[in-house]
């Protein structure tokens, strides 16, 4: 397993997630993490039909490729849109024309199709980890156990160091894992203070077959990146009652320690040794000097001992 740094920046924002970038934003967010020291990139063909890949690969580009780690994802291979009116934006919350669609595919020559059209957009020789992205989507069986064992002759060709799955559903997740293929498995929501889905079945299955995990979208959709708000998302969609009432509870808990709750977000996945990574997104440089602030904000461990004692967390 190659060595995954502690902080990874997650790229969808730079495939204009909810709205818009312009170039120089792009630049300014991905200069500013280089800049603080983060060396882990995280982007898919899905972010903005391949922007968020053109965009991360022009700018590591300039940089030594072997100072950083670069993961991308396959099962969605982009293809044109013969129905585009030449207005119509995408659908999946990218604001960009869409011109291309998306099409699952995670067969062997659909994953090594997808490997070879990232590489294209990122102009780069090689990535470092590659994830199936949401295999189960596909509603076709066996459509992840399909794409692990293609990624493998990948990683047996030297084409990539390491793979894995990155999904939001632990049954894609865990059959990933009981393959005895995988490296590493990005968990998506499933594993933060407000969605403890990962623990115990899937993180006990990752010691068993010696699997690390990257934990992303610790925020849950951004509920948990400030004071609660009904405003907020949770898993991209509005907060249910009972949530957003649990979220209030575990910031009032870390009020009272003198912990800012999106500390405590970024922090609490990375308790577990089986974690090795966190991967959250930014919108401006201003709010990624904020997560790393966070994710190195000191935590009194009494903090999760309450929270637990709370039956808030696992």
């Amino acid at each position: 397993m190659i060595d995954v740094p502690r902080f990874g920046l997650g790229c969808a924002p730079l495939g204009n997630l909810f709205r818009q970038y312009s170039e120089a934003e792009a630049d300014a967010i991905l200069d500013a993490a280089w800049d603080a020291g983060v060396r882990h990139f995280d982007t898919a063909p899905h972010y903005g039909l391949g922007l968020s890949e053109q965009r991360v690969g022009r700018f590591l580009a300039t940089k030594p490729r072997d100072e950083y780690v670069l993961s991308t994802k396959v099962g969605r291979l982009l293809r044109e849109d013969p129905s585009w009116d030449g207005s119509a934006m995408a659908a999946g919350g990218f604001v960009v024309p869409a011109r291309l669609q998306r099409v699952l595919d995670y067969s062997a020559a659909g994953v090594r199709a997808s490997v070879e059209e990232s590489l294209a957009r990122l102009g780069l020789d090689r990535v470092d980890i590659l994830y199936a992205h949401d295999p189960e989507l596909s509603g076709i069986p066996g459509a992840t156990e399909s794409a692990l064992a293609a990624l493998a002759e990948l990683r047996a060709e030297g084409t990539v160091a390491a793979i894995g799955t990155g999904s939001l559903g632990i049954d894609a997740l865990l059959t990933t894992v009981r393959t005895g293929l995988a490296d590493v498995l990005m968990v998506a929501n499933r594993y933060t203070l407000l969605d403890h889905s990962a623990v115990p079945e899937l993180v006990d299955a990752c010691d068993v077959h010696g699997v690390r995990i990257v934990a992303a979208a610790v925020f849950n959709s951004g509920l948990l990146a400030s004071t609660p708000s009904r405003d907020a998302k949770y898993d991209y969609e509005a907060v249910p009652e009972n949530v957003f009432a649990r979220a209030l509870e575990i910031d009032k808990v870390c009020a009272d320690h003198g912990v800012d709750l999106p500390a405590a977000a970024l922090q609490y996945p990375l308790l577990d040794p089986r974690v090795i990574s966190v991967v959250a997104g930014a919108a401006t440089p201003d709010q990624l000097g904020q997560n790393l602030a966070h994710l190195n904000a000191p935590i009194p461990s009494a903090l999760w001992q309450d929270l637990a004692s709370l039956n808030l967390i696992q």
